[in-house]
Parts: structure tokens; sequence; C-alpha cells
């Protein structure tokens, strides 16, 4: 289905299986999406009654609806690629939208040719004071591979009392809310859909740096985003995603000898942590965690030649200021520095 392209910014919902979700938050997206923009719902095969749902409650709402679960990536891409866009917006079923929150994310984009993608400041919508898990107010990642945000590192989330309100540049934006220039999205590929759910935008922010594109935060922008509405933080199906997926990313973009450092001392680490699951009677979390490396070590082969293509297109190295030279692990647990401004 193509809409008619009279607008050049459309806000992009993926939903599966999320009727209640919609119910829920629909109204905010309907009031708050600005008259310069296109809200699409994005049905990703859903089994539930959410396709009717719009049909009988929101007719006017622009609905593309697959047949099949293509995952969080597979929705996307194929969504992304269907709707010519100049600008769109990955927002998740489970955001709730406020006045203006892209008012600053377009002005940054406009802003500069080198800014391909802006990410606002997320908070809990359960606890709106506090930042929120997935995103904060935008992510780094150390030299190990482990992702953290401005306001979230590891367990240890922050409240929000303006302590990030100057917009910087960053390694990764949530896929919560990501605000990014469609033609740079295809250019550099899309999100991985092997990975099917977590990780896949930094791993996608990962490329747009190397590549030479700036990602930046947009802390005047504020949207509320639940969090866990598909899987728990602690499910075993959740942890193995997020085991696999980081190591197939540190693969895809990480070259050599600095590819063989980190992959030892993640075997390394990943192993204490299966221990400290076990020691926490989390059994199926511990074996998500051997899952994750053993279907990282079978897929690695097909990533061969994707791996030469991000390193042949690689125009410059990630800066220290957005892939931090510290072990986060050793920061957090050894010298107790558990919020962002305490990191040095």
């Amino acid at each position: 289905m193509r809409f008619s392209q009279q607008k050049e910014v459309a806000v992009l919902v993926l939903n599966w299986n999320g009727r209640t979700l919609l119910q829920q938050f629909l109204p905010s997206w309907l009031a708050h999406t600005p008259d310069y923009a296109d809200l699409i719902i994005v049905d990703n095969g859903s089994t539930d009654d959410s396709v009717s749902f719009l049909q009988e409650h929101y007719r006017d709402v622009h609905l593309l609806a697959f047949e099949e679960n293509l995952g969080f990536a597979g929705g996307y891409n194929r969504a992304i690629e269907e709707l010519d866009y100049q600008t769109v917006i990955l927002l998740n079923s489970d955001v709730e939208l406020t006045s203006g929150w892209l008012d600053q994310p377009m002005q940054l984009l406009n802003s500069s040719p080198e800014i391909a993608a802006v990410q606002p400041t997320l908070r809990a919508q359960r606890s709106p004071k506090d930042f929120e898990y997935a995103g904060a107010a935008g992510g780094f990642i150390d030299r190990l591979g482990y992702p953290f945000c401005r306001g979230r590192i590891f367990d240890t989330i922050e409240e929000d009392r303006g302590q990030y309100t100057d917009s910087v540049d960053l390694f990764w934006a949530s896929g919560a809310c990501l605000i990014i220039r469609r033609a740079v999205y295809r250019e550099v590929g899309g999100l991985d859909t092997l990975f099917f759910a977590h990780q896949e935008e930094i791993d996608l922010c990962w490329r747009l740096n190397a590549r030479g594109w700036r990602i930046v935060s947009a802390p005047q922008s504020i949207v509320y985003h639940v969090g866990g509405a598909s899987l728990s933080a602690d499910s075993p199906r959740k942890v193995f995603l997020n085991f696999r997926n980081n190591l197939l990313m540190i693969y895809k973009n990480l070259p050599a000898p600095t590819l063989h450092r980190v992959l030892f001392a993640r075997m390394i680490l990943d192993l204490v942590a299966m221990l400290v699951y076990l020691l926490r009677l989390r059994p199926g979390q511990a074996a998500s965690v051997l899952k994750g490396w053993r279907c990282f070590l079978i897929k690695r082969q097909r990533y061969e030649s994707t791996r030469q293509e991000n390193l042949k297109k690689t125009v410059r190295p990630i800066s220290p200021e957005l892939m931090k030279p510290y072990s986060l692990l050793f920061q957090y647990y050894f010298k107790g520095r558990k919020r962002y401004s305490d990191l040095p």
C-alpha cells in the first residue's frame, strides 16, 4: 500500500498483537503528530484484533498491514522500503508522545546534512521523573561492546533532574523513538533482520558512525516509554537475543586484531554472567547465555561478507567520546561509578 506523498515525514508505529497498547497510546500519537507528518500504523501480522480495532475506531489512520510477523527489524525495513518519505520515525507501540516532541529533532536534522539520526529524551512512562532503560538521554558503548546511556548504566536508572540538557553526539539512538533520514537508512542497509529484535538499532548506528554520519540527542524533546511490552527485561528469550545480537554486532563491525581481543574478553565475562545467573537460581537465563554464544558461533560465518563490506565502507574510526576506551563493568562494579556523570 502506498500513500500520497504530500508530506515529507512519517511516524511509523510497528504493531504486533498490540490492541491494548493501541487503545492506550494511539490518542497521544494522533494528538501530537504535527501537521507536516503522517502517522502510519504498520501491522506486523497480528493475530489479535488490532487491525479490526483500527478499522472500526480509527478509519482515518493510515494502516500498512503485513501478512506475517517480520520481527522488529524486518517489519521496519519493509515499511521504510515501501513508503517514500524523506524522514521516518521508528516509534514503539508503547511510547506516549508529548506536545512539540518532534520540534527539536527536526530542527537538528535540518541544521546539518551530516546529522543522520536524532533521539529524544526517553523517560519511563510508569515513573515519569525517571529516565527509561532503553535509551534514556542517548546511548554510548564501551570498548568491550557493552551499551549504556546518559541516565542509565546497567540496571541503575537516574532521575531526570535536568543534568543532561545539552545536545551531544551519540554512538547509538534508541529504536523506541528513532528519527532518521530514510535515504541514509537505506544506504547503510537498514536494520539487520537476523537480529529479529534487540540491539539492532545499535548495530545500525555503528554503521552510521563508521560511515561518517552523526547521531545526536534532542534533550528538549521528551517522550514516555513503557518498555518490556513485548518481552520482560529478564526473560530467557530476551537474554538470548541480547547476548547473541551483541556478539554478532561486535563481529560485524570491529576490525582485527581488536575483534579477537574483545571476543576473548567477552567469552570470560559472559561465562561469569552465566555463573551469576546460576547462583541466583535462574537456570533458564544461564542457558540463554550459552545458547547465545552457540548461535553466534554458527551464524558468524554468514556475516563474513557483511563484515568485510562494513570495514571497507568505514571512513573514520569511532571517536573515543562515543566508544569509550574503558571497561564499563570495571567502572561500575569495582570503581562504584554508577551514573554517567561519574564516568571518566
